[in-house]
């Protein structure tokens, strides 16, 4: 509707005038889906979008770009000035025969436009009346594409024992859970997306990224390879966040990424809330420190038990503790959100499973 509103009232033909490449209205750039082959690799570089998003990585997929925020008026005209010195209150232009003139201030945009919004119709499928008919192909070696496998219910036992897979400290956006930018190439293959699981994340015993200590060999590798080696002996692990962890964007492979690798549960100081609510929705226990300090207590090594899940209640504190490698054991309390609705998500293993369930009845 916007894409057609714009074609009718003349700025789509503004933009491609002035040289704009126009993109589909969605995520986009602000996900990094950017092809820059201009740059070389590990080249310095600076851009400026409008886009709400500059976290390292995010735009181009580089973390050697620095992004800076300006609004749709002022990226427009450095990129009719070509260089982020332009000043448009007094810096002048040069037109193609040589003029120079200077760009008007912008006007206040109605919040409706003039002849209202351009009606779009035929662009939606409906669902087919006979869904037990269709089948969706996909190829055997597709690399884009995997069929998304039901996650396994929950098995109705406490999490006892099990390993801290990584511990993050401070800003751990979806950014740094998941990255975007050349991965997204991914984002319908589930297991080769989970390859750059935690890829961004700053490990707190060590300051490294995207590394840690496989507890089983007390081999250093990236938390990918540790969390694959895990999957691979069956073990469950726990990931352990500061606060606010999983701000940025919405995107769900943060959450479902760990929880296809094996994470049963995340402890944190804090949530940003739609992640949070995407851990719910695949399954996984979503917790915070009932004091946040507690953070502090989990060590190097540690082994964590959540018990008394299977009297898991809304407003009800979440016993926990953990084994200290010198023999000590900390006792300490976890607060969780869940209403029962999304208990049940937990038992089932997923919303979608829920769904599904449903479905069936």
């Amino acid at each position: 509707m916007v894409r057609a509103t714009i074609e009718r009232d003349g700025q789509m033909e503004s933009m491609k005038t002035i040289g704009a490449t126009v993109l589909a209205n969605a995520c986009g750039p602000c996900i990094g889906q950017w092809n820059r082959p201009e740059l070389r690799r590990g080249e310095c570089n600076t851009i400026l979008t409008s886009f709400n998003r500059n976290f390292p990585g995010r735009n181009d997929g580089r973390r050697e770009t620095m992004n800076f925020i300006g609004s749709p008026e002022i990226v427009l005209a450095l990129a009719l000035a070509g260089r982020l010195s332009f000043n448009p209150l007094d810096s002048e232009l040069t037109a193609d025969d040589g003029t120079k003139f200077k760009l008007d201030p912008p006007r206040i945009a109605p919040e409706i436009p003039t002849n209202g919004f351009e009606e779009v119709t035929d662009v939606y499928l409906s669902p087919s009346d006979e869904p037990d008919r269709i089948a969706v192909v996909i190829k055997n070696d597709s690399s884009r594409l995997q069929k998304l496998e039901p996650f396994t219910k929950w098995d109705g036992k406490d999490f006892e024992n099990l390993p801290i897979l990584a511990k993050v400290k401070g800003k751990c956006t979806t950014d740094h859970i998941s990255p975007a930018g050349p991965w997204l190439m991914y984002r319908g293959h589930l297991d080769k997306i989970s390859d750059n699981m935690l890829l961004g994340a700053v490990n707190a015993y060590t300051g490294g990224v995207g590394i840690g200590k496989n507890s089983l060999s007390g081999n250093t590798k990236s938390f990918l390879q540790i969390a694959r080696e895990y999957k691979e002996k069956a073990v469950k692990r726990i990931i352990v966040g500061d606060q606010n962890y999983g701000e940025g964007s919405s995107r769900e492979h943060a959450a479902l990424t760990p929880r296809y690798l094996g994470c049963v549960a995340v402890i944190v100081k804090s949530f940003a809330r739609i992640h949070e609510t995407n851990l719910k929705k695949q399954g996984v226990l979503a917790l915070t420190f009932e004091n946040a300090d507690d953070y502090d207590k989990v060590m190097d090594g540690d082994r964590i038990s959540i018990l008394g899940l299977q009297d898991l209640q809304p407003g009800k504190p979440v016993k926990c503790y953990m084994q200290h490698s010198d023999g000590t054991r900390e006792d300490i309390n976890l607060h969780h959100s869940y209403n029962k609705s999304q208990i049940e998500w937990f038992h089932a293993g997923s919303a979608l499973n829920i769904l599904r369930l449903k479905e069936n009845y």
